[in-house]
């Protein structure tokens, strides 16, 4: 039988491990696929503990800063946790980020230790050439199972103490594509917080086990696949990195019940001509990005599991919306009511607008940021006059409380005067059978101020071409909101969340 975890919400990182390790010691926490090992709940404390005797000893001090840039892993895992327990403040580095982001995350963080991998030593070492910083490299496989060795500088310090419920506990940069990366700072009760807010809000326990295909340098791979079994006492199977081809097959042999993709991974799924889902899978969870409807029914229909659309930021560590986990009061296209948060929709002068008026989604709750890294102008900014957190996404709320996310405030496009929110144009485009993916974006138009240019990504032997898609839009959307023109590309960008990375489209090159 499968028990059904209680939200209880533990005082720190190090509370949690300890806690499941007393209660659990001897069940599995992380299946290792590539040496299809088992990390338990009891070998987690032990690693901590250990992880906490050598951070002292290598000079470390409570709230400093220590990095990890390697892909997912057990040791992967095993590093972030480990420090995080220990009071340190862990920064996962987005193994995507160009040098010129690198050197200035591996500057602006103050990180006093960094954990590669052999595959990533390079980039560190230039990064901290380049900003001339002498910082500690240890070099280990993601996949390792014995702890690393670390520059022993006071041999026989004390062990490091607790942390406590409000302290930073995670430094993790946005993908910075408008600008300068910003420091999420995460408190332990952030953190642990919403760990216990996606246990209770999809009912798991100890008998589920998720596959993680989201990286532990994003918020919801570490909060949602990382974090959440440590307070339901579930499983987490880890493979290094996604494959749509092996998706379904480690699925079936760890007996997983429930996914945490984002819409690109459910897009690749059902491109996927052979994936055939086992049984046993009560859910799928997609988060970080809106999820076109087309594609939610099509998996739906296909894979026979239900889909549990979510939303959050890395500003609210991870999720603060969620459809219901009763599927006949799930909502498709919407991101679901507010979990764990309040919510409202405020026009450009803070004022609530009513139900289904157009504006920016602003959220308050316990698990909201406590700033930004270094940056209080920064975080006035990102916050109301009366402290409600700007997600930047325009929406609205309807009269049962489901929220819908209409886009971005930056890529709203505005034409001849009329707001246009993109995902309308790419969920017109996804209904043609030929479109695997499609993101409209607005451009400078003399007489309109902005027009609309759509780039598409065709399924595989696909043969629409322009003057297909501008008639089926025609048919859809009518003439005024008929892209321009349409760009066939190999591609979308993306941030490591999923999120189409729009801007990005209209770089030169």
């Amino acid at each position: 039988m499968n028990a059904r975890a209680q939200a209880i919400t533990f005082e720190s990182i190090a509370a949690l491990i300890a806690a499941r390790a007393a209660h659990s010691a001897a069940l599995p926490y992380l299946i290792a696929p590539e040496r299809d090992g088992t990390l338990t709940f009891g070998a987690l404390a032990a690693d901590t503990a250990e992880l906490n005797r050598r951070f002292a000893a290598a000079g470390l001090q409570t709230g400093q800063t220590v990095s990890v840039y390697m892909p997912n892993g057990e040791q992967t895992a095993r590093l972030l946790l480990g420090a995080m327990a220990s009071g340190l403040v862990v920064n996962p580095l987005n193994l995507l980020c160009q040098p010129a982001q690198l050197r200035y995350i591996v500057g602006h963080s103050d990180t006093q230790l960094i954990f590669t991998w052999p595959d990533g030593e390079a980039a560190i070492r230039d990064a901290l050439r380049e900003v001339g910083r002498d910082v500690p490299v240890v070099v280990t496989s993601p996949a390792a199972t014995a702890l690393p060795e670390l520059p022993v500088r006071l041999p026989g310090a004390p062990a490091l103490p607790a942390p406590r419920p409000e302290a930073p506990a995670l430094l993790m940069y946005t993908s910075g594509t408008t600008g300068t990366p910003k420091g999420v700072l995460l408190t332990h009760r952030n953190l642990t917080f919403n760990g216990a807010n996606v246990s209770r809000e999809h009912q798991l326990g100890t008998g589920d086990r998720v596959l993680a295909t989201l990286p532990l340098y994003h918020i919801n791979g570490l909060v949602v696949t990382a974090i959440a079994p440590l307070v339901h006492g579930g499983s987490v199977v880890m493979p290094g990195r996604f494959s749509a081809g092996a998706f379904w097959h480690d699925v079936a042999r760890y007996r997983c019940t429930w996914l945490n993709v984002v819409p690109t991974i459910i897009a690749y799924l059902l491109n996927d001509a052979d994936g055939r889902a086992p049984q046993g899978v009560r859910f799928c969870r997609s988060a970080s990005a809106a999820l076109p409807p087309e594609h939610h029914r099509a998996f739906e229909a296909r894979f026979g599991i239900g889909v549990i659309e979510t939303m959050g930021m890395t500003e609210t560590a991870a999720p603060a919306f969620s459809n219901p986990f009763d599927s006949q009061l799930r909502r498709v296209g919407s991101i679901g009511r507010p979990s764990g948060v309040r919510a409202r929709v405020i026009d450009p002068q803070g004022a609530t607008l009513r139900d289904g008026e157009i504006g920016e989604i602003v959220l308050q709750g316990e698990n909201v940021m406590a700033g930004y890294y270094k940056s209080p102008e920064l975080t006035r900014a990102a916050f109301t006059e009366d402290g409600w957190l700007k997600t930047g996404d325009l929406g609205y709320r309807d009269a049962e409380g489901f929220f819908f996310i209409t886009g971005r405030a930056k890529e709203l496009i505005i034409k001849g005067g009329e707001n246009i929110a993109p995902r309308e144009i790419d969920e017109a485009l996804l209904r043609h059978p030929d479109v695997l993916e499609a993101a409209a974006v607005g451009v400078p138009d003399p007489a309109y101020g902005q027009d609309i240019v759509a780039f598409v990504v065709l399924r595989e032997s696909a043969c629409a071409d322009e003057t297909a898609l501008r008639a089926h839009c025609l048919r859809e959307l009518g003439r005024y909101k008929t892209p321009k023109a349409f760009r066939f590309i190999a591609e979308l960008p993306r941030g490591p969340s999923g999120k189409v990375q729009r801007l990005k489209l209209l770089e030169p090159g």
